[in-house]
Parts: C-alpha cells; sequence; structure tokens
C-alpha cells in the first residue's frame, strides 16, 4: 500500500500503456473548465440584450472568472500539495455543476459575476494540480505526449464547446449554454469517479517555499511567456465578435469560432506528436504562425477568405500552447511541478482578466488595433522564448 510519505516517482505504471480512461477524464474536466471560461466570447450579444446591459460589461463574465483563478490558484494548491489527487479532482468537478448550474440559473448580472468569479477560483485549483497528475500516472518517456491527451480538452472546447454554446445561446437561450456545462459536469463526475487513479501529492520533504519555485532557473522567463502569448491570445478571442462585427464580413461567430477550433485541435495533435523531443521548435514556430495570423487579421480584415484563413492558422498555433508551456514548466521546475503549474495558471487568467479589461478599451476607441496588440505581444513572448534557449525552452537534443 502506498502512502503520501513516497516519492512522486514511485507511482510510475509497470508498463508503458498510456491510461486513456483516466487521462480522457481529464480531458473532459479541461474541456469544461475551458468551454465555461470562454463560453461569454461566444454570447456577449445575448447575454448583453438578456440583461440589459453593454457587450463590453458582458466582457466581464470573462474577467471575474480570470479573477477568480489568480486569486486561488497558488493558494489551493499550496494548501493541497499532500493531498490525494482523485478527490482534488472530483471537488473541482461538483464546484462547476454548482457554478454553472446558479450561472444559468441567475436573475442579474451581479449574481453572475459572483459565479464567475468561484467558477474560476475552482478552475485554479483543477489547472495547477492537473498537469503534475496527468505527467505523474505515465513514465518519464510518455509525459509529454499524457499531458496533450489531457490538455486534449482546451482545443476541443474551443472547436466544439464555445461554437456550440454560441449556437444554443442565440438560438435557444444563453443560459442553456451554462446548464449544458452543469451536464457535461454530472458525466465528468462519475467518469472521473470511476476511473481516475488516487495518487499521493507531492511528500513534504520535496516541497519548496513559493519563493524558491520562482526562482528555479527558467520558471520566470515561462512565465512571462505565458503572460504575454496568453494576453495576445485573450484580448483578440474574446472580443471576437465586436472585430467581425466591425469588419462587416456577416460571417457567423460561431462558425468563426469552429473553423478556430478545428484547427486547434490539428495543433494539440502536431504537439502531442512532437512535443517530447522538439519542444523549443515547436513553441517557436508556433508563436510565429500565431503572429502571422495577427498581420492576416489586420490585412485582410475585409476580406471573408482572408480571415478565415487567419482563423485557421490562429487555431492551429494556439492549439498546442497550453501543454507546450506546461511541458516547458514540468522540465524547468521538476519536483515542484505542481507549485509551478499553479503560477503559470495564475499568470495565464491574470492575462484573461488583463484581456477582458484592455480589449474593452480597445474596441471603444478603435476595434480595428486589436489584431495589432496582437501581434506586439506575441512579438514579446517570441524574444523571450528565443532567449531562453538555456533554462526555459532548453535546446532540444
Amino acid at each position: 500500500m502506498t502512502t503520501t510519505n513516497e516519492h512522486p516517482r514511485q507511482h510510475r505504471p509497470p508498463t508503458t500503456r498510456m491510461p486513456w480512461p483516466a487521462l480522457l477524464a481529464m480531458a473532459l474536466t479541461g474541456f469544461i473548465v475551458i468551454a465555461t471560461e470562454t463560453m461569454p466570447a461566444g454570447l456577449l450579444h445575448p447575454i448583453s440584450a438578456g440583461l440589459h446591459t453593454s457587450e463590453g460589461a458582458a466582457g466581464q463574465l470573462v474577467s471575474a472568472y480570470a479573477l477568480g483563478t489568480v486569486i486561488a490558484a497558488v493558494p489551493a494548491i499550496l494548501l493541497t500539495q499532500g493531498a490525494r489527487r482523485k478527490p482534488l479532482l472530483l471537488i473541482g468537478i461538483l464546484g462547476f455543476l454548482v457554478t454553472n448550474t446558479v450561472t444559468a440559473l441567475a436573475p442579474d448580472l451581479a449574481v453572475i459575476l459572483i459565479a464567475r468569479l468561484v467558477a474560476g477560483a475552482f478552475s485554479g485549483l483543477l489547472w495547477g494540480m492537473l498537469a503534475g497528475y496527468a505527467r505523474r500516472i505515465v513514465p518519464e518517456e510518455l509525459k509529454g505526449r499524457a499531458l496533450a491527451i489531457a490538455m486534449a480538452g482546451t482545443p476541443v472546447a474551443l472547436a466544439i464547446g464555445t461554437p456550440l454554446g454560441s449556437w444554443i445561446g442565440t438560438t435557444v437561450s444563453w443560459r442553456w449554454s451554462f446548464g449544458a456545462m452543469s451536464i457535461l459536469a454530472v458525466v465528468a463526475l462519475v467518469l472521473a469517479g470511476v476511473v481516475a487513479p488516487n495518487v499521493t501529492g507531492e511528500p513534504a520533504a520535496l516541497r519548496l517555499p513559493l519563493r524558491r519555485v520562482v526562482a528555479i532557473p527558467g520558471v520566470a522567463a515561462i512565465l512571462l511567456v505565458v503572460f504575454t502569448w496568453m494576453l495576445a491570445h485573450n484580448i483578440m478571442y474574446t472580443y471576437i465578435s465586436s472585430y467581425l462585427a466591425s469588419a462587416l464580413l456577416g460571417l457567423p461567430v460561431d462558425l468563426a469560432l469552429v473553423v478556430f477550433g478545428v484547427a486547434a485541435l490539428v495543433g494539440i495533435w502536431l504537439t502531442g506528436v512532437v512535443v517530447d523531443r522538439h519542444l523549443r521548435q515547436m513553441t517557436l514556430v508556433s508563436i510565429l504562425a500565431f503572429m502571422l495570423a495577427a498581420v492576416i487579421l489586420f490585412l485582410g480584415q475585409h476580406h471573408t477568405v482572408m480571415v478565415v484563413a487567419a482563423l485557421a492558422i490562429w487555431g492551429l498555433a494556439f492549439g498546442g500552447a497550453a501543454t507546450q508551456l506546461q511541458t516547458a514548466m514540468g522540465r524547468a521546475s521538476g519536483e515542484s511541478a505542481d507549485v509551478a503549474n499553479a503560477l503559470l495558471t495564475v499568470v495565464f487568467n491574470l492575462a484573461i482578466l488583463v484581456a477582458g479589461i484592455g480589449g474593452a478599451l480597445v474596441i471603444g476607441r478603435n476595434t480595428t488595433l486589436l489584431p495589432v496588440v496582437m501581434f506586439a505581444l506575441a512579438a514579446l513572448a517570441l524574444v523571450v522564448t528565443a532567449v531562453g534557449r538555456g533554462a526555459a525552452f532548453r535546446r532540444d537534443r
């Protein structure tokens, strides 16, 4: 029988088989987390009309969620480092069941913002432990691939969840979009309860203080890339409906999100294939392609074909971003991966928070500037990634 004082690496499976059921349960959980987070991006108009508020105010549903994650992620992981992973996973899923149900039934914007804040807190708990959980249940040579599978819920949510939520919200009611997330949470709760392994947390002897985790070579650089790249993405993604409306293309938001999301699925697949061997090259190419998409979105904003092409390139480039960055963080932080990934989650959602507020300011002035901001921030991420060939984004052997 295992105890909580055992070294995490003692939990390696006896074979090199991939634990598909457990990883798929994590992927479904990630799907719910991301779909819940990004749902307002495709529902700004229905939500603002239903609640009698502006689209900028409706966009703060994303910011409130991100704020909850920023506040809760690090404390949640620090307090639960030694806890077994399965109960934490179940608690996190249950949190989404409750908060999405409250959102679907809430009478006004204030109640929804509170529910979103709490949902963000549960997101912080889940994202802080899911990456380490997935990597801990497979051998060393499969860690990157296992992480890609566990994180596959992200591009699937972008490809299917957000567009489907947008379609439900525009054809039936935006409240049913969040209700659907509650139903999926019930499914995830049952699935995880049956198939997820109950591995231990991090032994006390291996835990580092937060300041020492930040000081690990490469960690700070990776966090900077996370912030700039995620801010570049979310400042555009959160207000994609505003961008499309200003371009006067007649391209439906749900269709645009499908194009982005399907391409993102290809991106996560490509990342899963090569991330264990070519992490640095993959990350650099992804950011460069992301910048190309920003250029096309700016120059071709009045041409439907060019915008659709840009959306596809954007999705392809961004689909594997979470896996790439979490793999880099896992390699750099070693046995402190759970705390390091909690920091990554905080910075990720801080970028979302800033994007919600900053994007509202940009569209208040000139919506066509969104791709320019997207490009400039991604350029900074590219520079940091290129420079970090030592500890952060090591040269691949």
